[in-house]
């Protein structure tokens, strides 16, 4: 009996993909990691703009001439920086997000359908980043010497509300959610749900191929809110019940793992850390923007200043944030092929997200940028794991072919 090799199955798995697949998967991973620069330097530079229009400043300065008190004058005059912010930012973002993905196949989604999308999400991002912003200056006021701790307890409360209601109010106003048909997906997903302690009424399967033609799939929510959701991607590209049976038990690991606390936890002590450095650097950063007519750190009017700045820190933190994520997506992996079995399953599920996640970067590309680890090294982890545990796939493929979104029904 031939003995199994986890390298030479690795090497099979990835070789699936034509050297011209390969090649184009490569160009448009490292394409993104140039897009997160220059969507930070684009940022600052609309910040900088808003803040050298003078706007800010008069309307403070009207505001305060009419008697309007400090809450409301805050809230007016953070509004119409994000306001100005966001429309400044939209021909970059329609382009690295929509122009850029539709040229890689990355989405079928039309223009107008993409816009219309994201003036929702932009109109509910502008409206609780006010009101999030509001409190923060609120706190500077009254807190000049510790505004930091308090609003980084003000922002880790608002990042935990916003995990519990994003599932069940803002989700579901871009996608439909439906649990799985009836058949041998919901079967399969169910059995392992009740393996795992994931109740069957968290699984949903939403039509991610609105937007995007990636195959994938998410855990979202904290407490009673928390979902797994897979994108109808995974079904329309021929997706069988060992790679549905891999990825929901990744996702599961997420789940029982409980990686949204993890996550909330560590967005938290970054948010402390982001706006404890504002408050040591904004005096030296205004001066360089040349933040005229700012009074100063508690001056709405000085809104853009520390949003460059949380801009720049984000920028310097991403490898941090991608580190933390690649350790939760490596035990997820972990976790699925203990609970799920299926090395095979896990391994061509990832094989398929190729197309937007190189498969073997450097070790330093993907320290820096990788929110996942490298689907090489992922699959190498599950051929290893296969061979210590004797364990091929524990059911034979079956391809499962989804009805549409709109026809699921529980």
């Amino acid at each position: 009996m031939n003995r199994f090799d986890p390298e030479a199955a690795t090497a099979a798995y990835l070789s699936a993909l034509s050297p011209e697949a390969h090649a184009r998967a490569t160009a448009y991973t490292q394409g993104g990691h140039w897009l997160i620069l220059w969507t930070a330097v684009i940022g600052v530079a609309a910040y900088w703009l808003v803040l050298r229009s003078g706007l800010l400043v008069r309307l403070r300065d009207r505001l305060e001439g009419r008697s309007v008190g400090p809450l409301r004058t805050s809230a007016a005059v953070l509004a119409l920086a994000l306001v100005a912010e966001t429309v400044l930012n939209l021909p970059w973002v329609a382009w690295s997000d929509w122009a850029r993905e539709k040229a890689y196949g990355m989405t079928s989604q039309s223009l107008s359908g993409w816009l219309g999308e994201y003036l929702v999400y932009a109109l509910i991002a502008v409206v609780t980043s006010t009101l999030v912003a509001v409190g923060v200056y609120a706190l500077i006021r009254r807190t000049p010497r510790l505004w930091w701790a308090w609003s980084g307890a003000l922002v880790s409360l608002v990042f935990i509300l916003a995990m519990v209601v994003a599932p069940v109010f803002i989700a579901p106003l871009f996608n439909r959610y439906e649990p799985a048909p009836p058949g041998p997906v919901r079967d399969a997903v169910v059995a392992l749900g009740e393996a795992n302690g994931v109740p069957s009424d968290r699984i949903f399967i939403y039509d991610g191929s609105r937007q995007s033609n990636r195959y994938t799939a998410n855990v979202s929510g904290l407490l009673g809110s928390t979902r797994i959701a897979m994108s109808d991607v995974m079904f329309k590209k021929d997706a069988d019940i060992a790679e549905v049976r891999a990825v929901v038990g990744h996702e599961m690991g997420h789940y029982v793992l409980r990686h949204g606390w993890w996550n909330a936890g560590f967005l938290s002590v970054m948010a402390v850390l982001a706006l404890f450095l504002v408050d040591r650097l904004f005096p030296l950063v205004a001066r360089w923007l040349g933040a005229s007519g700012v009074r100063g750190l508690s001056d709405p009017a000085g809104y853009p200043v520390l949003g460059a700045m949380i801009l720049v820190l984000g920028l310097v933190g991403n490898p941090v944030a991608a580190s933390f994520t690649r350790w939760a997506e490596t035990e997820s992996d972990r976790f699925s092929l203990e609970r799920a079995r299926e090395p095979d399953g896990l391994a061509r599920a990832l094989v398929k997200t190729i197309e937007y996640r190189a498969a073997t970067p450097g070790q330093l590309e993907e320290t820096l940028f990788y929110t996942h680890p490298s689907v090489g090294s992922r699959v190498r982890m599950a051929m290893d794991w296969k061979a210590a545990h004797q364990v091929g796939s524990v059911r034979a493929p079956m391809t499962v072919t989804l009805v549409r979104p709109d026809a699921v029904r529980p």
